[in-house]
């Protein structure tokens, strides 16, 4: 779970779920350990809140494992691929909400955080989940929108080397700034390299 955020345009089609429930059994923050979620819902912040109120943690790996062993090992396999797989801090949760017959007992009244799930295209999903095809077809995307801004920045980089304004060079550091930025928001799924 990261900060990329979807228009409704890009929200997935939720007939794409397959209501196996994977996604509720092992679940994973990749931005935030337990004791900083905790923190944070205490200071406030509604993601954390939301997040703390659904979801318990297991009290071990091999816990979670006994409950889907694949989506443990494939959760860890990405984790150590974007090189974030830190196993001091790894937590892995479990959906309070989730019925035996795979399905939500608050869906009416489920947070965003379950409403938009997923929410990006780098989210990590169990093996086999309906959602493959999207999360693929997002990921291109973004890359996509990560190699045209690398373009930009050359052409950024052309025009500052063929002008001596000051103000033109102030204007145009301001958008490389913003353009970096963006492109460091992918940086942990590998945007210095698209």
């Amino acid at each position: 779970m990261n900060g990329h955020k979807l228009d409704k345009k890009s929200m997935p089609d939720v007939s794409l779920c397959k209501k196996c429930g994977r996604c509720c059994r092992i679940v994973v923050n990749n931005d935030y350990t337990y004791r900083q979620l905790k923190n944070m819902a205490d200071d406030g912040d509604t993601y954390a809140q939301d997040f703390i109120n659904l979801f318990t943690p297991y009290s071990s790996i091999e816990e979670a494992r006994k409950v889907d062993n694949d989506a443990v090992e494939n959760i860890i396999q990405n984790l150590k691929q974007e090189r974030m797989y830190d196993e001091q801090s790894f937590t892995l949760y479990k959906c309070k909400y989730i019925m035996n017959n795979n399905l939500c007992s608050i869906y009416e009244e489920r947070p965003p955080l379950c409403a938009k799930f997923p929410s990006n295209g780098w989210i990590t999903t169990p093996p086999e989940c309906g959602y493959t095809s999207w999360l693929f077809i997002q990921r291109e995307a973004d890359m996509q929108k990560v190699r045209k801004a690398k373009e930009e920045l050359f052409d950024l980089k052309v025009m500052k080397s063929k002008t001596q304004d000051i103000e033109l060079l102030k204007k145009i550091e301001t958008v490389e700034k913003k353009i970096d930025s963006m492109i460091n928001s992918y940086a942990r799924y590998g945007s210095r390299h698209w």
